[in-house]
């Protein structure tokens, strides 16, 4: 009798704990050897997934993700958003489709690439998944995931206008602002961007945004306010993040979703280094391009080796109800906690 007191007992903390644990807020950064896909599964159990990543003959990206989601737990995908149609944010997407089912897409409208045939073809096989179940976003619209509060606030070149709240100060910074050359991937400028909150806890993925598009949400003020999470913009390159943009938001933690040979610059790191309030860089890949020294801490990385040797570890946050979030590298377990602001 005692014995199964105790197994009733313990059979109950687990389920308090799973049931504590499922009322975080949890995101998941899967390896993409330099494309993106970021899924967000919020208190309620709703999935919200960001970009499909790169196509590959053994849609090796689709089922990084489909592992994503049964970790997670999830039996559906609720909402896709795709940032723009480029093949390193779209690849998976028809691959995975077929794993796992999605209930909606979103997307900025139209591609401003269609002369480009391989954009094109992607382009049209979208359209044609996504038929009847396709939503178009504006700036200043809502994402529906019950338990967050998500907001576009930069969709098909347009930014946002006024301010979210407790935002809106001058940035200082903008005038010394040197603008760049055209963007030789329009699409990229086209990007969805959004910010998640729970509670306290505020996060932003703005896609492949590009540095003269960046400068919309922060110039002559701060739109968006200071950011706890930074999903670091178009794989940590430095076409985007911009001192203009990351000194604005200072964020806490800043996530770069690089590849072994695709974001990392020095430059990038240096802007992140010097941002206010800046504890720690994360990182899904070791740049190989950039001296060892100049990534993060090791531990905080969650794939050292050139893509063929990759075995495509996982980064992850949990973020709780009272603002604490844990960032976890699941290559070796490490973990650290930070508070919302």
């Amino acid at each position: 009798m005692f014995k199964k007191l105790i197994r009733m007992f313990l059979g109950l903390s687990l389920a308090a704990s799973l049931s504590a644990a499922s009322r975080n807020l949890q995101i998941y950064w899967i390896d993409a050897e330099g494309g993106a896909a970021t899924l967000i599964v919020s208190p309620s159990g709703q999935a919200l997934l960001v970009d499909t990543a790169n196509h590959t003959p053994d849609d090796r990206d689709a089922k990084r993700i489909y592992a994503a989601t049964q970790k997670a737990g999830l039996r559906k995908i609720d909402i896709l958003l795709t940032t723009h149609f480029h093949s390193d944010h779209i690849g998976g997407m028809a691959a995975l489709a077929k794993m796992i089912p999605i209930d909606l897409y979103m997307d900025h409208g139209e591609s401003v690439e269609i002369a480009r045939p391989q954009v094109a073809a992607a382009y049209k096989a979208y359209v044609e998944q996504s038929q009847g179940k396709r939503r178009i976003l504006k700036a200043g619209d809502k994402i529906p995931i019950k338990g967050l509060d998500i907001q576009v606030i930069e969709s098909a070149g347009q930014a946002i206008t006024k301010p979210l709240p407790g935002a809106g100060a001058p940035n200082p910074a903008c005038a010394d602002f040197k603008p760049h050359g055209v963007e030789p991937d329009p699409d990229n400028d086209q990007s969805v961007g959004i910010v998640v909150q729970f509670r306290k806890f505020r996060f932003i993925d703005m896609g492949d945004l590009t540095w003269n598009y960046e400068q919309k949400l922060v110039c002559p003020n701060n739109l968006i306010g200071k950011i706890d999470l930074f999903q670091t913009t178009h794989h940590g390159l430095d076409r985007s993040n911009s001192p203009q943009f990351v000194w604005a938001i200072q964020p806490r933690v800043a996530v770069m979703n690089n590849g072994p040979r695709k974001g990392g610059p020095a430059s990038v790191f240096e802007v992140l280094r010097k941002s206010p309030g800046l504890e720690d860089i994360w990182q899904g890949h070791l740049a190989l391009g950039t001296p060892k020294e100049v990534n993060t801490d090791e531990k905080m990385i969650a794939n050292l080796e050139p893509t063929s040797q990759c075995q495509g570890n996982l980064l992850m946050v949990s973020v709780a109800p009272n603002g604490q979030y844990t960032m976890t590298n699941l290559r070796n377990s490490f973990s650290k906690t930070y508070q919302s602001r």
